[in-house]
């Protein structure tokens, strides 16, 4: 599951952010305890309580002392819009300036999308 590239805790946290976004989990949702995580990936308990964490400073996640942790209720509205910030912003933006480069205008990107459209839905 783990790659060596990025930060096992971060891995962990984006791993709980797709599972948001793709409905396996559900806002209310009690997720894993840090310590059946760590045990079920073989981590120690320390990297997924930072995972954790971070994910409840961010407003995904929120803990119910004595109870456990649970996927917020707008999560998943959360998830999407920063998504989507960072779709325009490292996607969309590098793209343009590549096609600018390239000599492609707008509106051959604009008739490329649109051909695509399918594929999208």
């Amino acid at each position: 599951m783990f790659d060596d590239g990025t930060p096992i805790y971060r891995q962990i946290a984006d791993q709980i952010k797709a599972e948001i976004l793709g409905g396996t989990l559900q806002p209310g949702g009690k997720i894993m305890s840090t310590n059946q995580y760590a045990a079920f990936y073989q981590i120690n308990p320390a990297t997924a309580q930072k995972a954790f964490r971070d994910l409840v400073d961010e407003g995904v996640l929120y803990k119910q002392r004595g109870v456990g942790m649970f996927v917020a209720e707008d999560a998943r509205d959360k998830l999407v819009g920063d998504f989507r910030a960072r779709f325009f912003e490292d996607v969309l933006k590098p793209l343009i300036a590549d096609a600018r480069q390239a000599g492609i205008s707008l509106p051959e990107i604009i008739d490329y999308l649109r051909a695509q459209e399918g594929a999208l839905k």
